[in-house]
């Protein structure tokens, strides 16, 4: 007997109805009343932030904090390595590689005492004709106190030792010599001169600082392109005479085994028994009452000048490549469907970021007096004509009297607070007008 067969993939079978509960008698439910409180778009604003949280500070600010801290930690560590190299350099009591200790006590061998003075009124009266007095760093000095200094060592019959003197102080305590721009392209020159002294060392550590001079007595010695390295200047009376070094190496305690740079060291510092090494200090007394002022850029050491130079070419190559390019707007197909809300709210951020509360507060008022313009009955081009606009709203509202003008057509908002209640009110005027 052949029967119909049930189906069995068309329809699944309905779960259990469960049991009806039991109805119980209710009283009838009150009323409720209306919301006394500000309207619903209010109540969500209120727990929107109208103000910067510290997370969005943080997040504005980082790169200009990290950017700040790594311009101090570098200036830091530049610092105390510069510190660390130029710790004692051309001092006789240090022995770094930059100190002068090595050639303090190979004088002291040959029966030349060393005295270190750190002021110039101390170098001053230190002066006389079996002492020869070095000065280890000029250009340090104001003019003031070269122009003294030379007064005291041109009269006083021993011997001076200017160790690369820049323009900057060559021609007041050399006069009628000049330093040239460019340095030696060589370390290491001949002497090629007729000063004993030069002669017996040989190739020296002399390159650095060029000289010329129209001093018919002079003797130019380790000339690089024509220009010499080191001068001898017999004073114009007595017996004194003043050496003009354009490179320090032959003093450096590391450098001193290389080349001739010990035999010229101890020759030319070791000709009187006394040696007064001055070391020009800027917390010196002499230096604070001289008329000369250095500024603050005479302090900055040159290097930075070109660092300074890289930064704003950087800075300004980083601008080209962030800068905005202005041009016609090309329309293209997006690639994933965004949502409205989406969008709206990318925008608002956007808006928020660059606090562009007036463009903020001139969208919403154009889509609300288009909207509101459509329920009252004004034509399109009429909506953002408040002689039009203004009138038809007023005859659709339950409470006439109050103007509308500044509120669909003042002025921005100061503050994202007022934003935000310029959006309430107009929420509120759109559903009055849609409901009445």
């Amino acid at each position: 007997m052949t029967g119909p067969t049930p189906s069995t993939g068309s329809r699944r079978p309905s779960p259990p109805e469960a049991p009806a509960a039991p109805t119980t008698p209710t009283t009838p439910q009150q009323p409720t009343p209306p919301p006394s409180g500000p309207p619903a778009s209010t109540s969500a604003s209120a727990s929107t932030s109208i103000s910067p949280t510290p997370r969005h500070l943080w997040t504005r600010s980082r790169g200009i904090v990290l950017a700040l801290v790594i311009l101090l930690a570098t200036a830091v560590v530049i610092a105390a390595v510069r510190s660390g190299t130029e710790h004692g350099r051309l001092d006789p009591r240090s022995a770094d590689p930059r100190g002068s200790r090595a050639v303090a006590e190979l004088l002291a061998d040959r029966g030349v005492s060393t005295r270190v003075v750190t002021s110039s009124e101390e170098a001053r009266s230190a002066t006389g004709p079996d002492t020869t007095l070095l000065v280890a760093d000029p250009d340090v000095l104001t003019a003031p106190q070269r122009s003294r200094l030379h007064t005291a060592t041109e009269d006083a019959g021993g011997r001076t030792v200017l160790v690369a003197p820049s323009t900057r102080s060559i021609g007041t305590l050399a006069p009628g010599v000049t330093a040239d721009g460019t340095t030696s392209a060589d370390s290491t020159l001949s002497p090629d001169c007729s000063l004993p002294a030069a002669r017996r060392a040989g190739p020296a550590d002399m390159g650095g600082i060029r000289y010329d001079t129209l001093a018919p007595d002079a003797e130019a010695c380790y000339l690089s392109d024509g220009l010499p390295s080191l001068l001898h200047l017999p004073a114009p009376r007595g017996k004194g005479d003043t050496i003009v070094l354009g490179a320090p190496d032959i003093l450096y305690n590391d450098r001193l085994d290389q080349q001739g740079n010990a035999s010229l060291a101890l020759q030319l510092l070791g000709s009187r028994p006394h040696l007064v090494w001055y070391l020009p200090s800027l917390s010196d007394d002499q230096a604070a009452d001289g008329s000369e002022r250095r500024s603050f850029f005479d302090l900055i050491p040159s290097g930075w000048l070109w660092g300074t130079l890289q930064l704003t070419i950087a800075a300004a190559l980083a601008a080209l490549w962030r800068a905005r390019r202005f041009g016609p707007l090309v329309a293209e197909r997006l690639p994933v469907v965004i949502r409205a809300s989406e969008a709206v709210e990318g925008r608002a951020r956007l808006y928020r970021k660059v606090n562009a509360r007036d463009r903020a507060a001139a969208a919403l008022r154009t889509a609300a007096r288009t909207r509101l313009a459509s329920l009252v009955g004004v034509p399109p081009t009429q909506a953002h004509a408040p002689e039009t606009l203004i009138p038809a709203l007023s005859s659709r509202r339950h409470t006439p009297g109050q103007d509308l003008h500044p509120l669909l057509f003042g002025p921005p908002p100061a503050d994202d607070a007022a934003l935000i209640t310029l959006a309430d009110q107009l929420d509120a005027l759109e559903r009055e007008v849609r409901h009445s």
